[in-house]
């Protein structure tokens, strides 16, 4: 993990059990005599990350309705400190404005973006039902409605067309595109992942829940294209965004995502991140 996330030691389950007492029926003891928890099942997993909102972000509630993408809160941060690391060499300053494509009922990059780093957030989000729900979050604390605005994309064919307005500057933008091209596929994933988890030690793995909605979990042509939509259309964005980014779950996609930057002239940038024994990356690109 990036130096600076706080999650890279065992989490405090007592302190999170108290922002969240119905952590606890989850909480067990492993063989090494630590607290943990299922990280298979999806309610216990829920039930740690609203747990880590509330105690460590302030958050006076969060509630994502079952069925939703549940978000692991250390590995999207991860990528957040290693954009804001990536921001400042190239600057000299901090983010001060960031746009989430594809933010999600979740909206958790927008949460952290403005309670971990304090920057205004814009998310976009073509599903009406979890912009409704996002929105719903946001407005039970206050610190949250003074910094983040969630927008609905009307027409799934454009990312940022009709949610950058006229005239309207970002610093940066981050995206965690649908990582499956089919339903079968996003199914088979999830089958390896429980079946990894019930042959690991619960501790080591952070990040994993199989929740989530169509949009969230598959696009036609998985993260390659969906990434090149986003490639293709910030050019036309050039003059108000300063960087683009994306996350790039598979190695096996980053060609195809290098050659379309290449293609759209853009300069760029692979940012490799480590969490434990899962390696990913995230692209960042920029016009002159």
């Amino acid at each position: 993990m990036h130096p600076n996330n706080p999650y890279q030691k065992l989490y405090d389950f007592k302190q999170l059990v108290s922002a969240y007492p119905k952590l606890g029926k989850f909480v067990t003891t492993n063989l090494s005599g630590e607290l943990t928890i299922q990280f298979g099942d999806s309610a216990a997993v829920y039930a740690l990350n609203k747990a880590i909102l509330l105690a460590d972000y302030k958050l006076i509630d969060y509630i994502i309705p079952k069925g939703y993408l549940i978000p692991p809160i250390p590995g999207r941060l991860d990528y957040l400190l290693h954009l804001q690391d990536f921001y400042k060499e190239k600057t000299g300053t901090s983010p001060l404005k960031v746009l989430d494509i594809g933010a999600g009922a979740n909206t958790i990059y927008c949460i952290l973006g403005a309670q971990h780093f304090n920057w205004t957030m814009v998310g976009a989000e073509s599903d009406y039902d979890a912009v409704n729900i996002a929105k719903q979050n946001i407005s039970t604390t206050l610190s949250l409605q003074e910094k983040i605005e969630i927008r609905h994309q009307e027409n799934k064919s454009f990312l940022f067309k009709g949610i950058i307005k006229a005239k309207e500057q970002f610093d940066i933008t981050v995206c965690n595109p649908p990582f499956h091209g089919s339903k079968e596929e996003a199914l088979k994933g999830t089958l390896r992942k429980q079946t990894n988890l019930n042959l690991q030690n619960q501790k080591k793995d952070r990040t994993s829940n199989f929740e989530g909605q169509a949009n969230e979990l598959w696009c036609n042509g998985g993260e390659t294209l969906f990434i090149k939509r986003l490639i293709k259309e910030s050019t036309r964005f050039k003059s108000q965004v300063r960087f683009f980014s994306s996350l790039v779950a598979k190695a096996s996609s980053l060609p195809n995502v290098e050659k379309q930057l290449v293609k759209s002239k853009a300069n760029y940038e692979v940012l490799r991140m480590e969490q434990g024994n899962k390696i990913s990356r995230c692209v960042v690109w920029w016009y002159n």
